[in-house]
């Protein structure tokens, strides 16, 4: 079955290859099915292999195996159960975001009809590829090859000047953070002749106690890796990105491939960085904690002031890669099995709630707060996509965000966790605040207050489909409920929760006791966060939020100032304080 592996990433280029030769020549409709097919072939592919039961697989594609030295240079896949588990949930992400941009897009005369899924489907074999990938510089092409379809994704609608701006931050920030990555991947390639993760963890464990270069290389493979899950300070592109890239993009974006840059860390750091001659682990759980909690109080703040609700969207996943960052730097089991749940529950919901943003611009025009003001009474079932949405964000149990939190801040101590409840209470408050304010016309209009920060208001936005939407098409309205429904079942089905903690455990080499479920504490936990955001919301629609809010944040909002060189000065000084961080104690 091992033969198998490849397949996973091979289907989605054929497909995408497909597209690309044939696309101009097919009808709108079959191009979009043929994608869907390629997309739901590599699915369940992978949930084939996943199910199987079968121990850990690996494959040197091409037959390039290692030679009687032991040293390899070829391309390895090592399909574990949570690499496994990873691919599975970015493929079934890939068929949704598909099935929802059914017929979704006005296309202009330049563009024939596979460009879209072409790109989604190169996209799925990017993030397959790394997760699959058992060796570092396969990890970045793979990572890079996602990268560079995302740019070109996220400034699709090329004849906007805010889509190609907002690409080319993207592209410039996240290229920055490929040259960090690479730089540091050549460092341990020099110091070790190993590519493999585990076989550059054995090289370093071997030659004992890390020295400057070994310091070197984990700061800048850390710092790309951080690019790319938008941690705070290197976040900034994420929020401009969002706000121009079309709303199936940004599902994927907020949904799988920042989350895959915390998996990144992760996985480096217990496979490479983790032994002796690695990086001590005080010093990473000090350096990973710091710069979670940083990131997690941040988005949340920049995610409350946002009247955009793609930005605001945007904004709270920052604050959730903060609290999954949070989660990895505690270094245990247990909490890496909860930050995996976390991972997981958290795809779905964040989905969904761009999926009824998506419906807000293809219906109204506009993705403002203020403007769209009580004109969404008729959209019930967004209505209740966007409140649930918002309760399992803040982790009302029993969705899978509230058992992964739980589970998470079982290993935190009391200000740790402090930080997780206050944080998925803002975020879901914000997002309970756009539901009673957008859907349920509650409270006054707030006035249209201008101000100087650079940030756009989401008015008078192109809607992406042909023309507004008078009659929604079912697959708008299905997919983001069969999302959260996903989410749910994560939290519902303990099997969920356990296969995590055993895929999570053979990675690590641990065994978790007692198994990842539900207990009194993390229920009483969730509830508090889930009635505090519930609490915000009411408090924002009744109190609408004051100029003086506004002036207090004024040098935080100034620093997202839209400037690329600004970007790339703070990507400089997070690279340094990274390097800092982790210094030996």
């Amino acid at each position: 079955m091992s033969a198998l592996l490849p397949l996973v990433v091979a289907f989605p280029l054929l497909g995408g290859a497909l597209l690309v030769v044939a696309g101009r020549g097919l009808p709108r409709l079959v191009a979009e099915g043929v994608g869907v097919v390629f997309a739901a072939g590599t699915a369940a592919l992978v949930l084939w292999l996943l199910l199987g039961g079968t121990p850990p697989r690996t494959e040197w594609v091409g037959g390039w195996t290692p030679g009687p030295d032991g040293r390899g240079v070829g391309i390895v896949l090592r399909a574990g159960p949570l690499p496994l588990g990873l691919a599975a949930t970015v493929s079934l992400l890939v068929v949704a975001v598909l099935a929802y941009s059914w017929r979704y897009f006005d296309e202009p005369p330049h563009r024939h009809a596979g460009t879209f899924p072409a790109l989604i489907l190169l996209f799925q074999a990017g993030m397959c590829g790394f997760v699959l990938t058992g060796d570092l510089f396969d990890a970045f092409v793979f990572f890079e090859l996602m990268s560079v379809v995302a740019y070109a994704l996220t400034g699709y609608r090329v004849e906007d000047p805010k889509a190609v701006q907002g690409a080319l931050t993207f592209g410039v920030i996240n290229s920055l953070g490929a040259y960090l990555l690479l730089l540091g991947i050549a460092l341990l390639y020099a110091r070790t002749g190993e590519l493999g993760m585990r076989a550059i963890g054995d090289r370093l464990d071997a030659q004992g106690r890390a020295d400057a270069l070994v310091l070197a290389a984990f700061a800048l493979i850390l710092t790309g890796l951080l690019v790319k899950a938008a941690a705070v300070p290197f976040h900034f592109w994420l929020p401009d990105a969002h706000a121009v890239a079309p709303t199936p993009v940004c599902m994927l974006l907020s949904g799988v491939m920042v989350e895959l840059g915390v998996y990144g860390v992760a996985r480096v750091y217990w496979f490479v960085f983790s032994g002796p001659g690695g990086i001590p682990a005080p010093d990473t759980r000090h350096t990973l904690i710091a710069l979670g909690v940083l990131t997690a109080l941040v988005g949340a703040l920049m995610c409350w002031l946002q009247r955009h609700v793609k930005r605001l969207l945007a904004y709270s996943t920052v604050a959730h890669t903060g609290l999954f960052l949070t989660g990895i730097g505690l270094l245990t089991p247990a909490s890496t099995t909860g930050t995996a749940v976390y991972v997981l529950g958290h795809v779905g919901v964040k989905a969904a709630l761009f999926a009824a943003t998506g419906v807000l611009l293809s219906r109204y025009g506009s993705v403002d707060e203020h403007e769209l003001h009580g004109r969404a009474r008729e959209l019930p079932l967004m209505t209740g996509v966007f409140t649930v949405g918002g309760l399992a964000l803040a982790g009302l149990p029993p969705f899978g965000t509230g058992l992964g939190k739980a589970l998470t801040e079982e290993s935190a101590g009391p200000a740790l966790t402090a930080v997780f409840v206050l944080v998925s209470a803002v975020t879901g408050g914000a997002v309970l605040r756009v539901a009673a304010r957008v859907f349920g016309g509650l409270g006054k209009k707030p006035p249209d207050e201008r101000t100087e920060e650079p940030e756009t208001t989401g008015e008078h936005e192109e809607p992406e489909t042909a023309g507004p939407l008078r009659r929604l098409p079912d697959t708008m309205l299905t997919v983001p409920i069969a999302l959260l429904a996903g989410a749910l079942a994560v939290g519902v089905f303990p099997s969920v929760a356990e296969s995590v903690g055993h895929a999570v455990d053979e990675m690590l080499g641990s065994t978790l006791t007692p198994p990842p479920e539900w207990t009194l504490p993390g229920v009483l936990l969730d509830l508090l966060s889930s009635a505090l955001a519930a609490t915000l919301a009411t408090w924002a629609v009744t109190h609408p939020v004051s100029s003086r809010l506004h002036t207090w944040t004024t040098p935080l909002r100034r620093l997202h100032s839209g400037h690329i060189g600004d970007y790339v000065a703070w990507l400089v000084v997070g690279t340094v304080v990274v390097a800092v961080l982790a210094l030996p104690g």
